[in-house]
This record gives structure tokens, sequence and C-alpha cells, in this order.
């Protein structure tokens, strides 16, 4: 069984396929929606992580008949109150790099004491437009004052997981995985979802 994910980022794709095989769901393969780069994207107007990925999932699965996997996450900082939140991406701006958004996290969060932060993932998995599941995931740590690793993407350098004394940039690919908001999103939606029956 293939399914279609709304990304072209080589780290999320690799997360997914990661899950997959570590759920021992050896009969789901997960590939790029074809011609996605030639799809103009949805706006990304959802005040929730929820809305952006169900709208996502359910807009991309126009353009296939095949089940269609979109996420939506980003980094809540609680002295940003929740910022940047599903801004995360662009939060410097349209088109902002990873390092442009990192260093604005850090000016406005200047010499804040109250560091506590967490990654939020949504999944919602969708086919011919019906939302079929939505799931979360929620990983808790605090920003660094300046970025540590070489690894990962996005926020991965500034967010600090006390549980292993490490920021996400610091871990392996497979010990990310094991306690991120998105392995745990994947696992859930793994382990719910139930092929459709063909009758």
């Amino acid at each position: 069984m293939r399914i279609a994910a709304c990304s072209t980022n080589p780290g999320k794709l690799r997360e997914f396929a990661l899950a997959a095989q570590e759920c021992g769901r050896t009969d789901i393969v997960i590939e790029v929606l074809s011609g996605l780069k030639q799809i103009s994207p949805p706006e990304e107007d959802g005040k929730t992580f929820e809305e952006n990925a169900t709208k996502k999932a359910i807009y991309y699965s126009r353009f296939s008949n095949e089940l269609v996997l979109a996420d939506d996450s980003g980094l809540e900082v609680d002295a940003l109150n929740g910022a940047p939140g599903v801004y995360s991406a662009r939060y410097a701006g349209p088109g902002a790099s990873d390092e442009d958004n990192n260093n604005l996290l850090l000016r406005d969060l200047g010499t804040a004491s109250h560091r506590d932060a967490r990654f939020v993932c949504v999944l919602a998995l969708a086919q011919k437009e019906q939302m079929l599941l939505t799931t979360r995931g929620v990983v808790e740590g605090q920003i660094l004052i300046s970025p540590r690793g070489e690894n990962g993407f996005g926020y991965d350098p500034l967010f600090f997981y006390p549980q292993l004394g490490r920021s996400f940039a610091e871990l392996s690919p497979e010990e990310k995985f094991s306690v991120s908001h998105r392995g745990k999103a994947l696992r859930l939606l793994f382990e719910r979802f139930k092929a459709p029956s063909h009758a």
C-alpha cells in the first residue's frame, strides 16, 4: 500500500519511513506525492496545527486517488505566548531559512530565564477529499541560548531535551525519532490506521 506524502523535506520523509518500519508496517510505502512540486500549495491560514494539517491533506487528496499524508508541526515557546506556533516555518517571513528563524527566536527570547517550549506535530491522512485519521504528538524541552549540534532541521539546534541532556540536533536520527513529536504522532497513526477494505 502506498501513501503519498505532501512534503519534499528529506528529514520528514526519513522519519515517515522510519515510523512505518518501526511499527512493523511492511505493507506501507511512503513516497512524495506525484507532481507535488507542480501543485500550488494551499494557504495555511488555520489557527491550529490540526486545522492546517487537515486542510493540506484534503486539498492534496484532490490530486491523487491514493492515501495522502500531510503534517503541520512547529514550536511553541511559553515565554512568547506560544509563538512561533503555526508560523514556525515562516517565523522570520516568507521563504525564511532555518537559520533566519532560529536567529529571530533567540532575539525575541533575549535573556528570558523561563525558556520552556514544546514541539507539536499533527498528522492528517485523507483520501479523495475525505479525512480518515488525525494524530498528535508533543515533546517538552527548553530553548538554549545558542545553537548546538549539526543534525536535524528547523529549530532542532535550539531545542534542548532534558531527559537525554542534549539538543535535538545533537541526537542521531534514531535517537531523535524515539522521543520526538513527529515520532509520537507517526507511531499513533500507524498503530491506529487500518487499510481501507475493498469489498
